[in-house]
């Protein structure tokens, strides 16, 4: 969050004072941890920000919506020609990126304010989205709530209609993000979890649907028990922390297919599940993996 300027007049109590003072308290910014909270596909919503460079889902306008502004056919994407917000098509499709340059404390009220603006915006126009949009509705007041239909990509084509005679500056945009794109597989074994190549190394990533504290205790129970890998070969490396839940993130041998690891992660799934559901406290060894597993932890925010 950017600091305000101060006025260069202190002490002055006015009406115009009053109306910036109130102008500013509406634009401030509030960081709400669980941007996704109440989703049916939480996980998912958070790894397609964090995790997936290529993706796209179709999402669905609630009924009111629709009456106001029409039927249009909305498209959740990864991220857009350089990191837009929204894109608006001529045809009167909306594009809405999940990952973007500029946003406030809240990605939900972000996403539903860029879909609004879009929404406003003649078809094909340039879509203008504010940095801090204030107070409004989220994204469960402006889409209907269900499961994602995921489609993985592997490039960013998906950004171009054919034929289309596209703008440069976007054919710029798409040549550099497929030059940065990493191979990704979406797991069927799991929820969210991504199968994924970086560098020299491959791993599967998973972000877990249960709570902070449940997922970290569970963790640190296999951890005490030797059951946090994904079988020989594998380490644990970590986990990531993204919008209020946890992300582990194993490493694994680097030419070995994503289709080889669904059968290790669903193992694991049921080993994770079976521990979740333990009642008991942790214990001594327990702690000391939490120690262990909570230094080796990252925020994404």
């Amino acid at each position: 969050m950017g600091k305000r300027r101060k006025s260069s007049r202190s002490g002055v109590a006015d009406a115009s004072g009053a109306g910036r003072a109130e102008k500013r308290q509406k634009i401030r910014d509030v960081f709400v941890p669980r941007p996704f909270e109440g989703l049916t596909d939480e996980p998912e919503w958070i790894a397609l920000r964090e995790l997936v460079p290529a993706a796209s889902a179709p999402l669905t306008l609630t009924p009111g919506l629709v009456e106001e502004y029409g039927d249009r056919p909305v498209t959740l994407a990864t991220v857009l020609p350089m990191a837009t917000p929204a894109i608006t098509k001529p045809d009167g499709r909306i594009m809405i990126g999940l990952q973007r340059h500029v946003q406030s404390g809240d990605v939900s009220r972000d996403l539903a304010e860029a879909l609004l603006c879009a929404l406003r915006t003649e078809p094909g126009g340039t879509v203008s989205v504010p940095a801090l949009p204030g107070e409004g509705p989220r994204l469960p007041d402006v889409l209907v709530d269900g499961p994602l239909d995921i489609t993985m990509h592997e490039g960013f084509e998906f950004w171009l209609d054919p034929g289309a005679d596209e703008d440069p500056n976007v054919k710029a945009s798409l040549e550099r993000a497929n030059a940065s794109i990493y191979p990704t597989v979406r797991l069927s074994a799991a929820p969210a979890a991504y199968w994924c190549r970086v560098s020299d190394k491959s791993h599967v990533r998973w972000v877990l649907p249960d709570d902070e504290d449940a997922a970290l205790d569970t963790l640190s129970r296999l951890s005490a028990a030797g059951e946090l890998t994904l079988g020989a070969e594998t380490k644990f490396a970590g986990m990531f922390r993204a919008h209020g839940r946890l992300v582990p993130v194993w490493d694994l041998p680097r030419d070995a297919a994503p289709e080889s690891w669904e059968a290790p992660l669903a193992d694991f799934a049921k080993r994770y599940a079976a521990a979740l559901a333990d009642p008991a406290p942790l214990d001594a060894a327990g702690r000391r993996a939490k120690q262990g597993l909570l230094g080796r932890q990252l925020t994404l925010r």
